[in-house]
Parts: C-alpha cells; sequence; structure tokens
C-alpha cells in the first residue's frame, strides 16, 4: 500500500467537520441526529447505536427541508454520496 493511499475510514469527514463546512456555506446550524437521518435516508450504514431511548414510543425531531439539502450537499462535497 502507498503511503498516500487513504483507508475508507480516512476519506470519510467527521460530523464536526460536515457540521463546521455547512454553518460556514450555509450559516446555519445541525445536530448530529439530523445528519444521521439523511445519513440513513440516502442509504450509507451507520453502526448501531447502544444509546436507545428506553420507550419504544420516543419523539425524534425530523430534519426541515433547507437543512436535508444542506446536509446533502456537504456530502457531495466530502464525497460520502
Amino acid at each position: 500500500m502507498d503511503e498516500l493511499d487513504l483507508t475508507s475510514a480516512e476519506s470519510k469527514a467527521t460530523y464536526d467537520e460536515i457540521k463546521a463546512y455547512i454553518l460556514q456555506k450555509y450559516d446555519l446550524k445541525v445536530s448530529s441526529l439530523y445528519i444521521a437521518q439523511v445519513k440513513q435516508k440516502c442509504g450509507i450504514i451507520e453502526r448501531e447505536n447502544y444509546n436507545k431511548a428506553k420507550s419504544g414510543d420516543a419523539k425524534q425531531p425530523q430534519c426541515p427541508s433547507e437543512k436535508e439539502a444542506a446536509i446533502k450537499e456537504a456530502l457531495i462535497y466530502f464525497q460520502m454520496l
């Protein structure tokens, strides 16, 4: 393997990098929950969350459409889509 080759984990942006990109470009603050929801909609598989809600009917806020579009654009920018 060449020293310049990246592993698949190194080529992915972190949630903090995605948040910073969206804040700088769109002046929007997005939560990790919204990023995870958009990644799930796009078919990007996340690892299992072990901090699940104790009740099965726990309500989660849904990502607004303008933030969803910004997150998708950021995922494309970071070549994750």
